[in-house]
C-alpha cells in the first residue's frame, strides 16, 4: 500500500514526490483451460496472481517529466512497494503500460496515470 511518501520507489527514484494517488491490483490470470462448464461452476487452472501498480501523476514540470519518463519508458523497471498482503515491503520486476501526457500551459504537464504491472506471479 501507499503507506508513505516512501513506500514507491522505482529504479531507484522515489516517485511518493510526483503522486497524488495509488491503486494496488492483484489480478488473475487463469489458463486456456478456464471458464464454467454446463452447470455454471467455474473450473479452469489459475497460472499466477500478478500484482498491478496503477500510478496516478500530480501536475508535472518538463524537468520532472523527463525524469519520470525515462523509468517509464524503458522495456523493464525494478519497482519496491509496500505490500499489505505480505506485510513488507516487495521488489518486483515490472513493465509499464501506456502512458501519455496532456499540456494544456507551457512548460507544465497535466496530471496522468500509468500502470507497472508485475512479469511475474506473485510468491
Amino acid at each position: 500500500m501507499y503507506v508513505d511518501k516512501n513506500s514507491i520507489v522505482v529504479d531507484g527514484l522515489n516517485l511518493g514526490q510526483y503522486l497524488v494517488q495509488a491503486d494496488f491490483g492483484y489480478n488473475k490470470l487463469w489458463a486456456s483451460d478456464s471458464g464454467r462448464n454446463l452447470a455454471g461452476e467455474q473450473i479452469g487452472t489459475l497460472v499466477g496472481i500478478f500484482p498491478k501498480l496503477e500510478l496516478q501523476f500530480r501536475k508535472l514540470n518538463q524537468n520532472e517529466v523527463h525524469t519520470i519518463s525515462q523509468i517509464l519508458d524503458k522495456a523493464t523497471q525494478t519497482t519496491t512497494y509496500h505490500d499489505d498482503y505480505k506485510g513488507t515491503n516487495v521488489t518486483m520486476s515490472t513493465y509499464a503500460g501506456d502512458w501519455k501526457a496532456t499540456c494544456k500551459n507551457l512548460g507544465e504537464v497535466e496530471g496522468f496515470s500509468v500502470s507497472l504491472i508485475a512479469r511475474k506471479r506473485r510468491e
